[in-house]
């Protein structure tokens, strides 16, 4: 009984998900689901990403996740982009009706790409679809290099891993190599970017990927359209 239950849930919220995925899709928005445990970075990356974008006329919009405060999303603030913030109480993810609810205060149409930051959790945020075209997840070398292998559906279920704070491996013991190994022994098609927050030390790798995801969609309803 129990099982079914849960199933119905999962049921319900992935009809929710993907209502939201074919209202993103008619605005063309790339949809980004980043996710990693608390204090990995998450903010500083949007932050770092935010003003890397902006010059290139790629328009930013972010869903924020807190179980609480408005402490990431003050951050923000100083970027002249719509944000949203979604505290969620006890809950320790996001899910779609969540999701849905903030994206009627947003405007989807003024924005090419929406980061969807969701609650600092190396479990349940993987288990919920919110509408996002890509799971991103975020961890940093002081986490250790172990993490895909003790938290594999993060891993199973990201399209990239982003490896935060290489300006620190020299304090600590995180080997890149095995990151990797163990990343891609779960999921082999994980792209992984290391980078650093701090110093911008590959960013630009992560732009690129995320500039050429934006345009495949693009393309992709292009297509779609012309066949209609």
């Amino acid at each position: 009984m129990k099982i079914t239950v849960l199933d119905n849930i999962l049921k319900a919220n992935d009809a929710i998900a993907e209502e939201i995925r074919e209202e993103l899709a008619s605005h063309k928005v790339l949809a980004i689901n980043l996710m990693s445990s608390p204090g990995a970075g998450k903010t500083t990356l949007l932050e770092r990403t935010i003003e890397k974008l902006e010059p290139l006329g790629i328009h930013v919009g972010v869903v924020e996740g807190d179980i609480a405060t408005t402490r990431d999303s003050d951050r923000l603030r100083k970027f002249d982009i719509p944000i949203v913030q979604i505290n969620t109480g006890s809950a320790c993810h996001l899910d779609a009706n969540m999701t849905r609810s903030a994206l009627s205060n947003l405007d989807c149409s003024a924005v090419d790409i929406l980061f969807i930051e969701n609650v600092g959790n190396l479990v349940c945020p993987a288990e919920f679809k919110i509408g996002e075209d890509h799971k991103v997840m975020m961890l940093s070398v002081t986490e250790g290099d172990e993490k895909p292998l003790k938290y594999p559906l993060m891993f199973r279920e990201s399209s990239a891993m982003l490896i935060n704070k290489i300006d620190l491996l020299a304090y600590t013991n995180f080997s890149m190599d095995e990151a990797r190994k163990n990343a891609h022994s779960i999921n082999p098609k994980l792209a992984i970017f290391p980078l650093s927050c701090t110093t911008g030390e590959g960013l630009n790798n992560w732009l690129k990927w995320m500039t050429t995801e934006l345009e495949k969609k693009r393309k992709r309803l292009q297509k779609k359209t012309k066949k209609k």
